[in-house]
């Protein structure tokens, strides 16, 4: 695509839509059309600086793209509720999975580039693995109705034929700037932040599985700016026949005592953490162990390049310490 390309962003004033707008300044692109709704939230404050032709409703936007099949090149559609324990499954199903489908179904009709953002939450337990392989998808069991939510669109993706064009991204455990409305479901690095720098302690949960010590339990960790690199190269015309399921994370697990050690050092601090029991609620749908498969994608573009000990001190010097946006 050349720099005048329309390209339309949904969930474009979140933590990960909001870096691809910036990614997408940086390397030229303006003709932007975002898709979102801001509410009674800062979201907002992540588009400042930022250019764009237009700011339109979830609700509005297929209404808004009736007769604009002749501008429109590539469809991005991030936006979703991520909300892992929201339980009215009927709104998850209306507002991550139909809304999909009838963007999927507008961009394939018109023969447009289409990504859209998966989860490693489908990977459920993780007992199956955690590869991006498109025959396995159905073999997967999630463990929350968001996961399910997602699950849906990647299975109506491949029934459809449209993985063979289209793209799904597997996105890990991102953490990063702009994540300030995200609420109870913003990074640990985010929550643990407050607590390090008033309290100088940080608390963690207690294990519930017998393989892993307290706060031993392990996530593939990937930094936003690292993620939003990795999401914007398959706009690049390098990327134009990818195509599947791929995973968005570092390929290497990181435990919550790295993480909240990495912390600690960030701000100048000795590491002092606290382990507390997990919610019923929680344990029952709780990950021990992520860590992408990149195999796949690291055939085709460069991995993530920021360790999690420069991402995390970057995040927290650079963005936290003085509420700043990217």
């Amino acid at each position: 695509m050349d720099k005048n390309s329309l390209i339309v962003v949904t969930g474009a004033a979140g933590m990960i839509g909001s870096g691809v707008v910036r990614c997408l300044n940086d390397r030229g692109y303006q003709n932007l059309l975002l898709v979102d709704d801001l509410k009674q939230t800062d979201k907002w404050k992540n588009l400042v600086g930022k250019q764009f032709l237009d700011l339109i409703s979830r609700h509005k936007i297929l209404d808004h793209l009736k007769g604009m099949q002749g501008e429109v090149e590539a469809v991005v559609h991030l936006g979703a509720c991520s909300d892992t324990v929201e339980t009215d499954a009927d709104y998850l199903l209306e507002n991550n999975y139909r809304f999909s489908i009838r963007l999927a179904q507008w961009a394939l009709e018109h023969n447009k580039r289409f990504i859209y953002a998966s989860s490693a939450a489908t990977y459920g337990d993780g007992t199956l693995g955690f590869s991006d392989d498109e025959d396995a998808i159905e073999e997967l069991r999630p463990l929350n109705m968001y996961a399910f939510s997602k699950q849906l669109v990647d299975l109506w993706m491949k029934r459809q034929g449209a993985l063979k064009s289209a793209v799904g991204l597997k996105y890990f455990n991102v953490f990063g700037p702009n994540e300030y409305h995200k609420g109870h479901m913003a990074s640990m690095v985010l929550k643990m932040m407050a607590k390090a720098q008033n309290e100088g302690v940080i608390h963690l949960y207690k294990s519930n599985h017998a393989n892993f010590g307290d706060g031993g339990q392990m996530r593939d960790f990937i930094y936003v700016k690292d993620a939003v690199r990795m999401t914007c190269d398959l706009l690049e015309p390098a990327a134009k026949n990818v195509a599947g399921l791929y995973n968005i994370g570092r390929g290497s697990p990181t435990s919550w005592n790295s993480l909240a050690g990495a912390l600690f050092t960030s701000i100048g601090k000795p590491p002092s953490i606290e382990y507390i029991p997990m919610p019923p609620e929680l344990s029952r749908q709780y990950q021990n162990y992520t860590c992408a498969d990149m195999d796949k994608f690291h055939k085709i573009f460069s991995p993530a390049e920021t360790s999690i000990e420069l991402a995390v001190q970057e995040y927290a010097q650079d963005y936290l310490m003085k509420d700043a946006r990217w």
